[in-house]
């Protein structure tokens, strides 16, 4: 019952804080104590994921709707296990990022706690059907976070957001529909572990369709130029930790459901949609770079880099479906660690963004300068997180970018050639943008300003510590989600990571 404990302990915590939670103390000490106890346990199904028998474990199984095969079926392979991870170690981060929230205390924790669960749901639920309600689970936090807790045009961003993703959603319940009734009789079932490696031609209607349904839901959420126009205004009015959220794993579940769903289990489809995705891949990546040199407001500056950095998670997985290359394995790994290392630099990008608000009560670039001299600690989490981003070397930045470049070249020369101009680009918005807020002349303004509290420090250390982790020891990501991939690279009748 380990996953079981790991989507639900969040929900009790989250009732507590609403019954218990009547101070702010109080509120954020039960909300603590739960993000910490579930941080531990995800690092224990990290860590006791046996890689070298592969496959899908800590198996959780009971029928749920009996009628159409409908399940509570929850298990984790070496593509989930480090999302779950990764969500993790972004929850104790938002709890921490938010430890002066002093506005309706125990319901703001409350939503933050629901929303982490929601999302611990979407990677480890392998029945379709249960997915789609995690899925649809993570909206209504989300909406009541950016809504009341958020700033500027608040309701206007959550609302916008809300019908983005409620729209991707309702592709995707027809997709799943539409996939089930397709089936033989006798053979209907929402199990994705049962549908992996099945021959989809034979559906009663055009196979493409839902692949495209499923596509299209993903991604919104990724998300890919250009639907991605939803992002920036979300982030923009989002409270701090529901911007480290957003960016660290609400996004990634648009990858991880491309890689799980379209890459898993139509492979004919991804191979045949695989150089519009390239194209796609390559627009996103260099469009969210040209887009960031041209903002002001630090928080829709690492937005839109959002936007191109997940540019690279498509490109590496188009390379597993544009032809035949053993090294697209690669390229998909790399996919895979650019989800869960971008969570954690742009998390932290996030984290500093907002102690700098906290303090300077502006985001406005023009406005700020020198503030190294007076907050020394959150300048070198900016520029950490901003290293990160551009891929220097012993970040796991570094790691996941050069994995994706070694395995598309091959595949997609030219559209690697121009997404690796994205690293450019990301040093020179990441510098530059250092340049103005950080360092130059003192601004007499901003002199009273404090630097990074105890708790703020933590906030910070959490994610930094997987940064240089992943960095220097690649191997404790890599070789897990090789497990995960290589029944996706049987699919496309490839050799896996390293095989």
């Amino acid at each position: 019952m380990l996953l079981s404990t790991i989507v639900f302990l969040p929900i009790v915590a989250a009732v507590l804080v609403l019954a218990l939670g009547r101070t702010q103390q109080m509120a954020r000490l039960i909300a603590l104590i739960a993000v910490v106890g579930e941080l531990a346990l995800t690092l224990m199904a990290f860590a006791a994921y046996d890689t070298d028998a592969g496959g899908y474990q800590f198996v959780e199984r009971f029928d749920w709707i009996s009628a159409f095969d409908i399940q509570y079926l929850l298990a984790v392979d070496g593509l989930s296990v480090p999302m779950v991870l990764l969500n993790g170690i972004l929850g104790l981060a938002a709890v921490l990022v938010s430890w002066n929230v002093k506005e309706r205390p125990n319901q703001y924790y409350m939503w933050l706690l629901v929303l982490q669960a929601a999302v611990m749901g979407v990677f480890v639920s392998m029945d379709l059907i249960l997915f789609f309600v995690f899925w649809e689970l993570e909206l209504v936090p989300m909406f009541f976070l950016i809504s009341l807790w958020g700033t500027g045009r608040r309701e206007y961003s959550a609302m916008k957001f809300l019908i983005y993703t409620f729209l991707g959603s309702a592709f995707m319940l027809t997709a799943m529909l539409t996939l089930y009734f397709s089936l033989p009789d006798g053979e209907r079932t929402f199990d994705i572990m049962a549908l992996m490696g099945r021959d989809m031609s034979g559906l009663l209607v055009p196979t493409g369709l839902v692949f495209a349904g499923f596509l299209i839901a993903f991604a919104v959420k990724l998300p890919m130029f250009p639907l991605h126009t939803w992002l920036p205004d979300a982030h923009t009015d989002a409270p701090t930790a529901v911007s480290v959220m957003l960016a660290g794993v609400l996004l990634k579940m648009g990858g991880y459901g491309l890689l799980r769903i379209n890459a898993g289990l139509f492979p004919e489809q991804m191979t045949d949609f695989a150089s519009t995705l390239a194209v796609i891949a390559v627009v996103s990546v260099l469009y969210g770079a040209f887009i960031v040199m041209r903002q002001t407001d630090l928080k829709r500056m690492v937005a839109y880099s959002s936007v191109s950095h997940m540019g690279f998670v498509t490109l590496g997985i188009a390379s597993v479906a544009g032809g035949g290359s053993a090294l697209s394995s690669v390229g998909l790994n790399g996919a895979a660690m650019q989800l869960f290392t971008h969570g954690t630099i742009t998390g932290l990008l996030f984290v500093v963004v907002g102690l700098i608000y906290e303090r300077a009560h502006t985001r406005h670039i023009p406005d700020l300068g020198g503030l190294a001299k007076q907050m020394p600690l959150i300048a070198v989490g900016f520029m950490i997180a901003g290293l990160a981003s551009l891929g220097l070397p012993t970040t796991s930045g570094f790691v996941a970018e050069l994995l994706i470049f070694l395995g598309t070249f091959q595949v997609f020369g030219l559209a690697t050639a121009l997404a690796a101009f994205g690293v450019v680009l990301a040093a020179g918005y990441i510098l530059w943008t250092a340049q103005r807020t950080l360092f130059g002349p003192r601004v007499a303004r901003w002199d009273g300003l404090t630097d990074a509290r105890p708790v703020d420090v933590a906030a910070m250390l959490v994610l930094i510590i997987p940064i240089f982790v992943v960095g220097l020891y690649p191997k404790v990501l890599t070789d897990v989600f090789a497990v995960g991939i290589d029944p996706i690279m049987a699919g496309f009748g490839l050799a896996g990571f390293g095989g």
